[in-house]
């Protein structure tokens, strides 16, 4: 029999109703002659089983396995269950579901089972479980030890319940488990996680013995919550201390001067990882390639994206974010096309630069090319053939893809209802847009704002400040953005007055700072109220200096009131900023022209040739047949042979 349990799946298959016979047939009265006595046969038949639990390999070969041991009357045995109770939540070819099953079988689970099921479900999609059991375990008399809670807390983390993680420590500080290191480990991680970084910190400085995944666990603690001069001053410390930093260290680092576009920074780190001839995996080249990417290194990139013997999909993701970043999407683009096996990441990446590039006929026609691989779109995807839909007010692919997302059952998101909302919006079907906002309970800061601004652009500027005293009854604190709305709906609907208590209380009362964008919101409604003298009072008093899009909003208020002085004045602003904008020297020759002032027109245009500045052509879009066409003036490239 021992021999029997100790081979392959297979053979265990092909002889087991040859066992089972056997085992039936044996005589079972002590007497009988060359009998085994019960006891020694369960123990033989026992060890077996626990040897064969151990070299298992597959669900279909446990599942036989458990057979035997329902069979031979074996379920009992705490020890075996809890090998086959192990291999089900830990393993990858188990099975969490069934390892769930057996465990609620069992009349008197041991704290073995409890820790496996509880590590097997901090890393599964519902790590809920694991803090659920983990209240089980307490209440069933069995107390936690040094493999319990670093899954528990993991498991918190997981699920941003940080009222449990403190509970979890509490229990650690008063069965003194925090003379483990795994235990200390996994605390820094779930603050860090919950962004209290100075608690994570507490429990670093306190810890007696740390280990290279300590100083790794509090500087990626740093990197998750953008401290960045923490995190090198941490480095420098655990170099100081006599540790020797890992490539997870590196990565951290790398990361790091990527998020926050740090290349001296990660020139250093690079510089670093040369000259001490760290092993340099693939994981740390990405994180190289990524951070020169992101920095705006396009050179550096390309050298380390070139000489990578194997480049994986994120390689190349990163490479065509690097390309998208100089607007070079062609070249984005050959890279994509290279991709072997492209992922959703990939796809996303592309997609993302056709629209912020204004390509979105591109990014819509990409979209498609996706859908008929098997590649699944996630969120990502969908948010940005919404956008695209938005730029272009493509309400027909705009409803498609709302439809795809019904007919696939994906759950709405609160991101993804923004993103439907912003599209209803900005494609004219407001009350769809309404009607999605109100239907959801769900709703964030972003829904508020979308809806304001969607208010604003069609011209229902008292909407827009009622739906702001709602927000407000919600408990939902505004942001620059909600400004930023609420001065656009001011403007459209010509609320000067309100506009300027907005704007005073702005900063007054929400101690939110205007940005260069609500004084261009501000200089176009009182340019557009025909207040022009505050309008330039108001750009002397900014505290950085005006751009193009306020000079052009204060040169449409002077054309439509006439005011030739101040354009005059503006003239010499738009000279001193040396802009190539053409729409600004037009409006400004357009408004000497209808002032009869025929010299300083005149002089205008030689301006604009004297500069190679050439008027742009406008592009307009109109949807006909379900299709968005892009026409300009005297456009002839749609023309039918009956038209």
């Amino acid at each position: 029999m021992v021999m029997l349990f100790s081979l392959k799946y297979s053979t265990v298959c092909s002889r087991l109703n040859r066992s089972l016979f056997r085992f039936h047939s044996l005589p079972t009265h002590p007497s009988a002659e060359n009998s085994t006595s019960p006891l020694h046969f369960n123990s033989s038949v026992h060890q077996s089983l626990h040897f064969s639990l151990e070299k298992c390999a597959s669900m279909r070969e446990l599942k036989v396995l458990h057979a035997q041991i329902i069979l031979q009357g074996l379920v009992s045995q705490n020890i075996t269950l809890g090998k086959l109770i192990s291999f089900c939540s830990v393993s990858q070819a188990g099975d969490l579901q069934y390892a769930q099953l057996v465990f609620d079988h069992l009349l008197q689970p041991n704290k073995f089972m409890f820790n496996c099921l509880i590590r097997g479900y901090s890393t599964s999609p519902h790590p809920i479980n694991a803090i659920l059991l983990y209240i089980k375990m307490m209440r069933s008399g069995f107390l936690p030890n040094r493999f319990t809670l670093p899954f528990v807390l993991k498991a918190c983390a997981s699920q941003l319940a940080y009222w449990e993680a403190f509970v979890v420590h509490c229990h650690a500080i008063r069965l003194g488990m925090l003379s483990h290191v795994y235990v200390h480990n996994a605390l820094i991680n779930a603050y860090a996680v919950f962004g209290f970084v100075q608690c994570a910190y507490q429990v670093f400085d306190e810890m007696s013995n740390r280990t290279l995944v300590s100083w790794n666990s509090m500087i990626g603690g740093y990197f998750r919550n953008g401290l960045c001069k923490e995190a090198f001053l941490l480095f420098r410390e655990m170099r100081e201390s006599g540790f020797q930093p890992d490539q997870f260290t590196l990565v951290h680092l790398l990361s790091m001067c990527s998020k926050s576009c740090r290349l001296d920074i990660g020139k250093c780190v690079h510089h670093y990882v040369e000259i001490t001839g760290i092993e340099v995996d693939q994981i740390l080249r990405n994180a190289l390639l990524d951070m020169y990417a992101k920095s705006g290194d396009l050179l550096f990139a390309q050298t380390i994206f070139h000489r990578m013997i194997h480049k994986t999909v994120v390689s190349f993701t990163s490479m065509i974010s690097a390309y998208s970043n100089h607007g070079l999407i062609h070249h984005a683009r050959e890279i994509f096309d290279q991709i072997p096996e492209k992922n959703v990441i990939s796809w996303n990446s592309m997609m993302s630069c056709y629209v912020q590039d204004g390509q979105c006929k591109e990014a819509l026609l990409l979209f498609q090319q996706m859908c008929e691989t098997t590649t699944i779109p996630d969120e990502t995807t969908l948010v940005s053939v919404l956008s695209a839909c938005s730029q272009i007010g493509d309400l027909a692919m705009g409803e498609k893809t709302h439809c795809y997302i019904c007919r696939h059952n994906i759950v709405i998101t609160v991101t993804l209802l923004n993103a439907l909302v912003d599209m209803y919006a900005k494609c004219g079907a407001l009350e769809t847009a309404l009607d999605f906002f109100f239907e959801f309970k769900d709703k964030n800061l972003v829904s508020w704002n979308v809806v304001i601004q969607a208010l604003a652009l069609h011209g229902h500027g008292l909407d827009a400040l009622k739906l702001f005293n709602m927000m407000h009854t919600t408990g939902i604190w505004p942001d620059k953005f909600t400004f930023m709305g609420l001065l656009s709906a001011c403007n459209h609907s010509g609320l000067v007055n309100m506009g300027q208590y907005l704007f005073e209380r702005m900063s007054s009362i929400y101690g939110i700072l205007p940005e260069i964008e609500h004084f261009a919101c501000m200089v176009d409604l009182l340019g557009r109220g025909g207040m022009l003298q505050e309008a330039i009072k108001l750009i002397g008093g900014m505290p950085m200096k005006p751009d193009v899009v306020m000079w052009g909003a204060l040169l449409g208020a002077c054309r439509t009131y006439g005011d030739v002085d101040i354009a005059n004045i503006i003239l010499k602003q738009i000279l001193e900023l040396e802009t190539d904008s053409s729409g600004l020297y037009v409006l400004l020759s357009n408004i000497y022209f209808e002032a009869m002032r025929w010299k300083e027109a005149k002089n205008v245009r030689k301006l604009m040739s004297g500069h190679g500045i050439i008027k742009c052509k406008a592009v307009s879009f109109v949807e006909i047949d379900e299709c968005i066409i892009e026409f300009m003036v005297d456009d002839k490239r749609h023309e039918t042979n009956g038209g």
